[in-house]
């Protein structure tokens, strides 16, 4: 009696179901990261003398976006333009999944960045933003006599 009404194995079952609905919040631990979904999207890595971090943010004006460093928090934001029909148009949209409006991202950094040695440079719809360490933070070889 009780075959038919469970599966064989409920245990994968539940897993499954758990996979199926940490998916639909999008908050399920990945090798990409904890959750998705900020604009712009961040690649962030560093060295031991500088940290790089690239942006993906294809169609802005880099004119309008706003970069910031302050205490070891680093800032980006802007504005994305729709680039959908009027509303006063009798056009329809059917699917929408480009973000269009104000966006922010903020990342804390670690404290032995510079904030006198951040460069910004936008090519090609990317952000790529590099701080230098400050010197004091270098590793450094040290001679023994």
């Amino acid at each position: 009696m009780y075959r038919s009404l469970f599966s064989r194995d409920v245990f994968s079952e539940l897993d499954r179901l758990q996979r199926e609905i940490q998916e639909s919040f999008d908050v399920s631990p990945s090798i990409r990261g904890l959750g998705r979904g900020g604009f712009p999207a961040l690649n962030i890595g560093g060295t031991p003398q500088a940290v790089q971090i690239y942006a993906f943010a294809p169609g802005l004006d880099p004119a309008k976006l706003e970069v910031e460093l302050d205490r070891g928090v680093l800032t980006i934001a802007g504005e994305r333009p729709s680039e959908l029909p009027a509303s006063d148009d009798k056009a329809a949209v059917h699917i929408n999944e480009r973000f269009a409006g104000r966006f922010r991202r903020v990342v804390s950094l670690s404290d032995d960045l510079d904030p006198n040695g951040v460069t910004a440079d936008y090519r090609e719809g990317v952000l790529h933003i590099g701080i230098k360490r400050r010197e004091s933070a270098q590793p450094r070889r040290i001679s023994i006599q």
